[in-house]
């Protein structure tokens, strides 16, 4: 176990790479009104974009699973950084739908090993009272990320134009590699006797397909929001690009505090004597249920600040779900397992990002309006809802075959 500082070092490393990893993927919706202009893209193409990024993140979850349970990990993140931050700067210099389609699959390669390794460190070297802020820190970097580029990306393009904000940030975002590389972690190889479940075992588990459909539920909607909400609020709401950057922000804020506060005072809990099963639990099934409910008035309320104010209520009690669903994930699979676990499910919960930004590219394109789109996420998480409390059960390490 590292010392507490070490540890915390670490933590906020992974913080900073999770807020850069969401600032990179976030920025195209950001640049969207601005690139489907000059490239002449309608909004079915800018939906396939925006649905690429996640084929290769998908599908790569596995191998990058794999990957951080078998090699040191500061080198297999590392790599990944590296790509992404590349792919990154490299949209700024495309002329075509096919290039940006390149780089966007190559983007969700190298961002596709992070949450693989934050569960494997934060499982390692955090013990269970603390892993609920843990987690909910790194989710909370997800949120100010979107912030960000919702923010200073909306301001940026509009004044120096979507180009230069690419290059910036994926070639600037490289700054985080050296002190991820000077900080000294010792690496723990598992022995052959406790080299963790095969993969037959661990597919067969009836937990790791409810914490996945539970997160297919969160994917759909959150990458509906991350890559739509730009293009909703400047094209239905008629917002202009300052008003979206300032307004469109909120509800990414809103969001990250709310995960934060939730995995604070579930620790907080747990550490007092309560249930570690009904704690967890009870965040994140209620904050499905919560955000299914605020959001579904959000695209038939007149007033844009209102849609926005609804919005905002929504993610917040999302972030109640994301403050605890991956401390679930890591009880329940334990050091052994918690790389390939969190890389099948979050495989399957990305697929929500595969169909979310498609769907409405189409909702969009066929009814000229984001409604359908709106009320097809409410229903995406109650049925995820129900699917998460009926299959995932008490919250405790799954015993292993030997």
């Amino acid at each position: 176990m590292l010392t507490k500082r070490l540890a915390n070092t670490l933590l906020a490393l992974l913080v900073v790479s999770v807020v850069i990893n969401y600032l990179d993927r976030g920025a195209l919706s950001v640049a969207a009104p601005r690139i489907s202009r000059e490239l002449s893209l309608s909004p079915t193409q800018m939906g396939v974009l925006f649905s690429a990024f996640f084929w290769s993140y998908a599908t790569f979850q596995l191998v990058a699973g794999w990957l951080v349970d078998r090699y040191p990990l500061r080198w297999v993140y590392a790599g990944a950084f590296l790509i992404w931050s590349l792919a990154t700067a490299a949209v700024g210099m495309v002329e075509s739908l096919g290039a940006l389609l390149g780089a966007r699959l190559l983007l969700g390669v190298g961002e596709s090993v992070a949450y693989p390794a934050s569960s494997k460190i934060l499982v390692r070297y955090f013990p269970e009272g603390r892993r609920g802020l843990a987690n909910a820190l790194v989710d909370a970097g997800s949120k100010v990320g979107p912030g960000l580029s919702t923010l200073l990306g909306g301001l940026a393009v509009e004044r120096y134009g979507w180009r230069a904000m690419f290059v910036v940030v994926g070639l600037g975002s490289l700054l985080w590699l050296v002190p991820w590389l000077l900080v000294k972690v010792p690496e723990q190889r598992e022995t052959a006797g406790a080299a963790g479940p095969g993969w037959a075992d661990l597919l067969r588990r009836r937990q790791l397909w409810g914490t996945s459909l539970g997160m297919f539920s969160l994917g759909y909607v959150w990458y509906f929001l991350l890559s739509w909400l730009p293009s909703y609020l400047v094209q239905e709401r008629g917002m202009s690009m300052g008003s979206m950057a300032m307004l469109g922000s909120v509800p990414f804020w809103a969001m990250g505090l709310a995960s934060v506060a939730g995995g604070w005072s579930s620790d907080r809990l747990i550490r007092a004597g309560r249930g570690v099963s009904r704690v967890r639990m009870s965040y994140a099934v209620t904050g499905l249920v919560l955000c299914a409910l605020v959001i579904l008035p959000v695209p038939v309320v007149e007033s844009p600040t209102v849609s926005v104010g609804l919005i905002t209520a929504a993610c917040t009690c999302l972030g109640l779900f994301t403050s605890n669903v991956w401390a679930i994930t890591q009880t329940l699979a334990g050091p052994l397992a918690a790389g390939r676990w969190t890389g099948v499910q979050n495989a399957v919960g990305n697929l929500g990002g595969v169909v979310s930004p498609l769907l409405t590219g189409w909702i969009v394109s066929a009814t000229g309006s984001f409604l359908l789109a709106f009320w097809a996420a409410a229903g995406v998480m109650l049925v995820g809802a129900v699917t998460y409390w009926m299959m995932v059960g008490t919250v405790k390490e799954v015993e292993w075959n030997g």
